[in-house]
């Protein structure tokens, strides 16, 4: 009798734990969080260098969007980060279409060009800056063009979900503005 209740109990724990893990949020799982927010995120400062490149990624737990900035030192790198309505393009302010349902819009206080105006990043396609296509989150990566020393990226998201900002160091004398957003609340 003793082996049978130990082998009800073994079942009823093992279902016990099979039911909880199956309404616990996939946003539980080990090492995703969602605990950044999706409130505007900014930096003031000195900005200057040039914009190189953007460039996309996915990862487990979001996808991740990359800003190249060369000659300009990680503490000085001056971004405004932040949901909106529509993204406006640089100098025109024509709007900049974007799938997804939210827009995301990724400004840096760096300009796109030398000092002489030769541009320093020009995707051969403003409106697919990124290919994107099969990520988690990200629907489209645009290019809202660079104006007065300040340059944009339009960021089409799936839907208005937590994101985070990062500014790291290198390569070489130059840091990286990193978007990550993630993939659910």
């Amino acid at each position: 009798m003793s082996t049978t209740r130990t082998r009800t109990a073994v079942v009823l724990a093992a279902a016990a734990a099979a039911v909880a893990g199956s309404v616990l949020p996939a946003s539980a799982a080990p090492g995703c969080s969602t605990a950044w927010g999706s409130v505007p995120e900014s930096v003031v400062e000195d900005g200057g260098g040039t914009l190189d490149d953007v460039r996309a990624g996915r990862h487990a737990c979001y996808d991740r969007l990359v800003l190249d900035l060369d000659g300009v030192d990680a503490s000085e790198v001056s971004y405004d980060v932040r949901y909106v309505r529509e993204v406006l393009q640089d100098g025109s302010g024509v709007p900049v279409p974007l799938r997804g349902a939210a827009d995301l819009q990724v400004l840096v206080h760096t300009p796109a060009y030398t000092g002489g105006g030769a541009a320093t990043y020009d995707p051969p396609d403003d409106a697919e800056a990124v290919d994107v296509a099969g990520y988690s989150t990200f629907r489209q990566v645009a290019w809202a063009k660079s104006f007065e020393g300040e340059s944009t990226v339009g960021l089409g998201v799936r839907a208005r979900l937590p994101f985070r900002v990062v500014v790291l160091d290198g390569p070489g004398d130059g840091s990286r503005l990193v978007v990550d957003v993630a993939h659910r609340w």
